[in-house]
């Protein structure tokens, strides 16, 4: 996209003449103006709310007024906030839903563009710095941070990806929106989804029905995703016809899964002997995508994660990546990067403190 097609931009920078005061910083006044109102009020947000968004995150100085927006802060953040609201822009004029994740990825991918292309003359107009999935109900999915960028390169280069993190930092929906962008193009024939069967610190007792009914509880995440990235129709149909399996990883033993995406969520809570099974299921044309939370082990105590064990176990073995998601990779409500910095921080302190 290029700047003139949805954008005027004016930039003013205030200058600090002879060095005169050495400690004032320079600043920088960017001034856009968009073309289209309706389009311009989605991207500044409800009642503003991402332009005050980009306020907290690059400490700017951002004010809407209709269909035009000014701009004030260090020259680097202006233009980050510049190539921010443009992307934004262009993002609704293709009809997409925009959020305060969309934002912070925004920020993220043009911040390494910044770092890739110092100039803006020597960024080539509409460069994508982060890799995206697509898939027909939901259209292309870009990453949003650095660390869902590698995810994402790492599925489509390999045939096994490890993929470790705290919640919310989209290890398991991008890994379905994958899977269905696979059975989509005909790269797969099949989507098996397996999660060990452990309560979360609570017993939950026997549950009635046939297999699928007794194992949903434990998936629901991953038909959230699902029908995320597929119509409700579709997913039913491919559950009826097998397209899409529901596995119990206990289940898994003696079978060979051929050209299938196979999913593994909750990793963390299968025991050694479990995922040294489920690994060795691979068969020809397939691939296999393992998620958990090494954090969040519900195993009984003295039980070690088989997820911990593969990952050490398979350290630079050909073939495999591992993909490990940081706190300050969390894509969910603000509020929950900080729950999860909060208990990290805890945890790190109460291990500090065991030690002898």
């Amino acid at each position: 996209m290029r700047p003139a097609d949805s954008a005027t931009a004016r930039t003013q920078k205030g200058r600090n003449p002879a060095n005169l005061h050495p400690g004032v910083v320079e600043e920088a006044e960017i001034i856009l103006t968009f073309d289209d109102n309706r389009l311009a009020s989605l991207v500044f947000g409800q009642f503003d709310q991402n332009l005050a968004h980009l306020e907290r995150r690059l400490n700017v100085k951002a004010v809407a007024n209709g269909n035009r927006v000014t701009v004030k802060g260090s020259p680097e953040s202006s233009e980050i906030v510049r190539r921010v609201l443009e992307g934004l822009y262009e993002r609704a004029r293709q009809g997409r839903a925009l959020s305060t994740g969309d934002v912070d990825g925004a920020i993220q991918e043009s911040t390494l563009q910044g770092s890739l292309f110092p100039t803006t003359e020597a960024a080539p107009a509409g460069l994508s710095a982060f890799d995206q999935i697509a898939t027909r109900k939901r259209g292309p999915v870009r990453a949003r941070n650095a660390a869902q960028n590698d995810y994402i390169k790492a599925l489509k280069q390999h045939e096994l990806i490890f993929a470790e993190g705290p919640a919310g930092t989209g290890k398991t929906w991008l890994a379905v929106g994958y899977a269905v962008s696979l059975l989509e193009n005909g790269q797969a024939d099949r989507l098996i989804l397996s999660r060990p069967a452990v309560e979360a610190g609570e017993r939950l007792g026997f549950l009635p029905g046939d297999m699928r009914e007794k194992v949903d509880p434990y998936l629901r995440p991953i038909y959230d995703a699902l029908y995320d990235f597929m119509d409700a129709r579709l997913v039913d149909r491919g559950l009826q016809t097998g397209m899409i399996e529901i596995a119990p990883l206990a289940f898994m033993r003696g079978r060979t899964l051929t050209n299938a995406i196979v999913l593994l969520d909750e990793a963390q809570n299968t025991t050694t002997m479990q995922m040294k099974m489920f690994l060795t299921r691979l068969g020809e044309g397939s691939r296999m995508i393992v998620t958990g939370d090494p954090t969040q082990i519900d195993l009984p105590p003295g039980q070690k994660s088989g997820l911990i064990e593969a990952v050490r176990i398979l350290d630079g073995v050909e073939g495999i990546a591992r993909i490990t998601f940081k706190e300050q990779d969390v894509v969910r409500h603000d509020l929950v990067r900080r729950i999860v910095t909060a208990y990290d921080a805890d945890f790190r302190q109460e291990q500090g403190s065991r030690r002898p």
